[in-house]
């Protein structure tokens, strides 16, 4: 009989590898909580509308990475998470649950995404992801950006560079957007055929390029920061003498604008250049607009999300491994019976016996 394999891209995670993760975790809602976040779960499956609505349906992740499937009971559109946002968006809305004010949370769990399988990132990939609804100043934001600082110090990872950016709101983005597609069609000639796509549709995505001409053409392109007013400056302003007053070092990077369409503002990411190329490991920003997006009030939010199989990428050689506290040998006619009542005792006291 042939022997069954797991999924590619959906990887067993043995005993010898699990105490990472739990090392992991455990300092992720340690650290949280000491920023008064609470947990928060939502189901790993959702209708495909809400990702299509908060994601855009011009992106990678919708067009291409996404698991959707029809449910053979009753018809339903439905899809396997990509990120954890819009669901947490979706069930705070169904339970009002900044009906009595702002609220800090957190979460993390699995996703998913029908890509060619990389380091740090697979089909099933796991996430731990901060929500902040209801706060609309830069000392939330530049929060979250120091909570994620103090897990990266907690976790012993060194050489993490924080870049910021700003996206200004709808009009301000709306203007860049004219500018920038003015720009590739002067340049049409050097933008491959994803990028031709993309021109009228999400030409912002065309930024993120890997293709050499591109980059090239991306090298004289406008910045987005210049198109911001006086509202979205003070409040990107704010947030570099938040980050500077806390002592968290940063550069601002104009051509941030991250994958999904929902964010506006702040846009922001931990970058890692320990790998052949530079690897994101924890992104996120502000989506004032997806509440009202997904038919809730409008409510102003800021988050970010964390990968966890990029992060433990980096966890060095001290990293915890699993052992025991003690173990127990017996033999003997009724030995077994008084090295178990032995071991409860030790695991009373809090010891971890085999």
């Amino acid at each position: 009989m042939e022997k069954l394999q797991a999924v590619r891209g959906m990887n067993d995670i043995l005993p010898g590898e699990s105490a990472r993760w739990e090392f992991f975790e455990e300092t992720v809602t340690r650290v949280a909580r000491q920023y008064g976040y609470r947990n928060m779960r939502a189901p790993i499956v959702e209708h495909t509308p809400l990702f299509v609505r908060s994601i855009g349906e011009v992106t990678d992740i919708v067009e291409k990475e996404m698991y959707s499937f029809e449910d053979k009971l009753n018809g339903e559109a439905l899809t396997l998470r990509p990120e954890l946002t819009a669901g947490l968006v979706r069930a705070a809305i169904n339970a009002s649950l900044t009906y009595n004010g702002p609220v800090r949370i957190y979460s993390l769990g699995q996703m998913f995404g029908h890509e060619r399988p990389q380091k740090g990132r697979e089909r099933q990939f796991s996430q731990f992801d901060v929500e902040c609804f209801g706060f609309d100043g830069p000392d939330v934001d530049a929060e979250i950006m120091i909570l994620a600082s103090r897990i990266f110090r907690e976790l012993s990872i060194p050489d993490i560079r924080l870049e910021i950016n700003s996206l200004g709101n709808t009009d301000e983005r709306a203007a860049y957007r004219a500018k920038l597609i003015a720009h590739y069609e002067a340049n049409l000639s050097a933008l491959d055929d994803e990028a031709k796509r993309r021109l009228y549709t999400n030409p912002m995505r065309i930024l993120d390029s890997k293709v050499a001409s591109v980059i090239e053409v991306n090298k004289t392109a406008p910045i987005l920061l210049d198109s911001l007013q006086d509202e979205s400056r003070a409040h990107f302003e704010g947030l570099q003498t938040l980050l500077r007053e806390a002592n968290v070092a940063f550069v601002v990077n104009p051509r941030i604008v991250r994958g999904m369409d929902y964010y506006n503002r702040t846009a922001f990411e931990f970058i890692t250049d320990r790998f052949e190329n530079p690897m994101t490991i924890c992104g996120g920003g502000r989506y004032d607009g997806l509440f009202e997006q997904l038919g809730g009030k409008p409510t102003p939010a800021i988050g970010f999300g964390m990968g966890v199989e990029r992060t433990l990428l980096l966890l060095d050689d001290n990293a915890p491994v699993a052992s025991q506290d003690a173990y127990i040998v017996h033999a003997g006619v009724g030995a077994t019976a008084f090295a178990s009542q032995i071991a409860e005792t030790l695991r009373d006291a809090g010891l971890s016996v085999t």
